[in-house]
């Protein structure tokens, strides 16, 4: 079934029709809560660990890459967003332990705080995702602002420091960009497959 939807321009004429079909019309996201049951949520897990393995080694030979562009968090937030809160926690903390456990970064002293920020990261973009059932740019800033918000208030009550708090807001603002509109891209992408 074909919808026609016109418009009139000043001279009265009416402007070109646009076909919509039904299916356009009720097209639906494909978002997955995925569970623990299910091989296709630790294979999807595996997947997104290894971009987070592969990605900060990229951006560490950038002086302060990881620092900066905060690559640990990027596919924590693809998983938890297009296939849930378990695919997304599993993301979130084997990430930082692999990464620290082969390369040494993240430093063993800062994989507290930065499993915490993923964890976040992992239940903020799982929700929202059941919530918005779409992936505007909107929803993945509020995503992002959101766990590094609570991150950063979780690390000054577990550093007292201030300035510990406020580094990915001082230093990593590019990496938080990144995440948010890669993400946003990457995710309207795998939302169409």
């Amino acid at each position: 079934m074909l919808y026609l939807c016109g418009q009139t321009n000043n001279r009265g004429f009416d402007a070109p029709f646009k076909e919509i079909t039904e299916m356009e019309r009720n097209a639906t996201v494909k978002l997955y809560s995925l569970s623990w049951a299910e091989m296709r949520t630790y294979l999807f897990a595996l997947l997104f660990v290894a971009g987070n393995i592969l990605l900060p080694q990229l951006f560490h030979l950038v002086p302060q890459g990881g620092l900066i562009m905060l690559p640990i968090y990027f596919f924590t937030l693809i998983a938890a967003y297009k296939y849930g809160l378990n695919v997304g926690l599993m993301t979130a903390v084997l990430s930082p332990l692999v990464n620290s456990a082969l390369f040494g970064m993240p430093p063993a002293a800062a994989l507290p705080i930065i499993i915490i920020k993923g964890v976040l990261l992992a239940v903020a973009a799982a929700l929202v995702a059941r919530r918005s059932k779409s992936a505007s740019l909107l929803a993945i800033i509020g995503v992002v602002l959101a766990y590094q918000l609570l991150g950063g208030l979780i690390e000054w009550a577990l550093t007292g420091s201030i300035a510990s708090a406020l580094q990915d807001w001082k230093l990593g603002y590019p990496g938080m960009i990144l995440q948010a509109v890669g993400g946003w891209l990457v995710l309207n992408y795998l939302m169409r497959k």
